[in-house]
């Protein structure tokens, strides 16, 4: 299966008429959304009803730790016979660790990550098949949902560019970037933070963009320049935006809601897009195969794919855009934003040699 999207503004890639939330995606495909036939898995008995939910649950979690704090809280909540253990992990760690348990898993569900690493779990045999009943509210299951159910989207973000405003102001002569090439210029040596593609999907994600846009010969030779004027490869896809934000550097490369985020707590950041378009995430979420407390990770992953579930972000600080009808967006700013035709396929198939590349010609990555 090939997930790819026309360039358009990011409302349309993916389709989501949030504001009609019962109306069929303008930019949906055209072919009908999976059903329970020959590539979807059977239907699964369904969890527990809240009050019988007993026990632990053993989460890995990708998205940032404040939200993932504020997620166990919320379902620690709805359902208090329920202790969520959570462990926060850049998805790039998390793939790794996953590969490590196979034969022993110690999580039950992952939450959150770009889905080029949910595509490389599901080639490892590490998710689970479900059918969850709340399939049904997924915005576009083309895109957004895995035929077989290994993997569903939770969320939606884009690449930006965060720029320390105090470096603009004193750096007159310099503009925020609003172009992949306005990296490699020499007024950003040194100053560049972004994570390592081995370690974040967020930095993967970057990498992918790279290697579509320009082809892969060219894409290459781009990422050499640009690793030179590169200060630091951070472990966690959003740690550039706090770096920046302090001043270590000039410009910070992570989603487009992570530099909100920031500004929300009153860093000095600029936020702005490349105008050819930019490369985007959509955060998954999967059961892990042999997961010793499934019924409460069946739970959770129905949970979180109902529409009031996917409005605490900004509770949490979390920006990015919902994947279920009827949720509306934090930041509706954030999806008026051209988008390339990215591959997830493409990049999830190949992220082991891609980060072995790049690991071994470009950069090494963090300890």
């Amino acid at each position: 299966m090939k997930l790819r999207v026309p360039i358009l503004v990011m409302a349309l890639a993916i389709g989501l008429m949030i504001f009609a939330a019962c109306a069929t995606p303008t930019a949906a495909p055209t072919s009908s959304p999976p059903t329970a036939a020959a590539t979807q898995p059977t239907a699964a008995p369904q969890p527990p009803a809240a009050a019988e939910l007993k026990g632990e649950l053993n989460m890995l979690c990708t998205p940032q730790q404040e939200w993932c704090d504020g997620m166990k809280k919320e379902f620690e909540a709805k359902h208090p016979g329920v202790t969520v253990n959570f462990v926060r992990l850049s998805s790039g760690e998390g793939l790794a660790r996953l590969r490590s348990e196979k034969e022993n898993p110690q999580f039950d569900i992952w939450w959150g990550g770009p889905i080029d690493s949910f595509i490389a779990a599901k080639g490892d045999g590490l998710l689970e098949a479900y059918q969850s009943p709340n399939y049904a509210n997924i915005i576009n299951p083309k895109l957004m949902l895995d035929p077989d159910g290994n993997w569903v989207g939770i969320y939606v973000g884009s690449l930006g560019f965060g720029t320390n405003t105090e470096f603009l102001k004193n750096n007159p002569n310099v503009q925020a970037p609003t172009s992949m090439d306005d990296l490699l210029k020499p007024e950003f040596k040194g100053q560049i933070y972004m994570a390592h593609p081995a370690t974040s999907g967020t930095a993967y994600t970057f990498v992918c963009t790279i290697l579509q846009q320009k082809g892969e010969e060219a894409g290459w030779e781009y990422l050499k320049k640009f690793a030179q004027n590169v200060a630091q490869f951070t472990k966690s896809g959003a740690a550039p935006v706090q770096s920046v934000g302090q001043g270590e550097g000039a410009l910070g490369i992570v989603f487009s809601h992570d530099i909100v985020a920031g500004i929300e707590k009153g860093l000095p950041l600029e936020l702005s897009f490349p105008a050819e378009g930019t490369g985007y995430e959509i955060g998954g979420m999967g059961l892990i195969k042999g997961a010793k407390n499934m019924e409460n990770a069946k739970a959770w992953f129905d949970w979180a794919l109902e529409p009031s579930t996917q409005e605490l972000g900004p509770k949490y600080n979390a920006f990015q855009a919902p994947t279920v009808k009827g949720a509306n967006p934090s930041r509706p700013e954030l999806l008026k934003v051209k988008l390339i035709d990215y591959d997830f396929e493409y990049c999830g198939s190949n992220k082991k040699a891609f980060v072995d590349k790049f690991t071994n010609e470009i950069a090494k990555p963090p300890q």
